[in-house]
């Protein structure tokens, strides 16, 4: 896959790929409904305000306003919060929520989602993701919709990147007509979310 880097200062840049006959498509494929995250449904019982029903919007116009306002945040977010596992927190395996400075990667997505959508972004572009990493460990990401294909903020990259320039085999995500339908990646494999973190 070729890409060109579209930086905004020496630590913020956002990875926008360029077709290639190998390449995955622009956008994820998705398709057959799957059982949300466990701690995905607890955090909605604890905060049900942000699992409401959201209106659809369509993809985000990829510019370079948005891709600087995504790439900065997405270095904010990484830097601010220290990587620390929901054991080492809160002396259980899972625990999804939003970080009081230190979490692991799905408070990330949240901390994430929650800023980008004050900044204006539809809910319906931000779409929390399921990933299992190279160790077969899974893993939490936002999915970035735009006109330009699917991008990811991830924990452990600063780098915004094509969903086809990351290294994970993707599972499900959030649909993106209901925050609370959840729905199969092609080729995915249910995995459960663990403890992400960047040391």
């Amino acid at each position: 896959m070729r890409g060109v880097l579209c930086a905004f200062g020496a630590t913020v840049a956002f990875v926008c790929s360029l077709t290639s006959a190998n390449a995955r498509d622009s956008y994820m494929k998705v398709g057959l409904a799957i059982k949300s995250p466990i701690g995905y449904t607890v955090f909605c019982t604890n905060n049900p305000v942000d699992c409401a029903k959201f209106d659809v919007s369509s993809p985000m116009k990829l510019d370079p306003v948005l891709m600087n306002l995504v790439a900065r945040l997405n270095t904010s977010v990484n830097l601010k919060i220290k990587a620390r596992s929901d054991a080492e927190i809160y002396g259980v395996p899972e625990y999804w929520t939003y970080p009081d400075g230190a979490g692991d990667c799905e408070d990330y997505v949240l901390e994430k989602r929650r800023l980008l959508h004050q900044a204006g972004i539809a809910l319906s572009n931000l779409l929390i993701t399921v990933v299992r990493q190279a160790n077969g460990e899974g893993h939490a990401v936002l999915t970035l919709r735009t006109d330009g294909g699917d991008f990811i903020l991830d924990n452990l990259d600063w780098r915004v990147k094509h969903w086809s320039d990351t290294p994970y085999v993707y599972l499900k995500r959030q649909s993106e007509t209901d925050p609370n339908h959840w729905q199969a990646i092609e080729d995915g494999q249910q995995v459960t979310v663990s403890a992400s973190v960047a040391r």
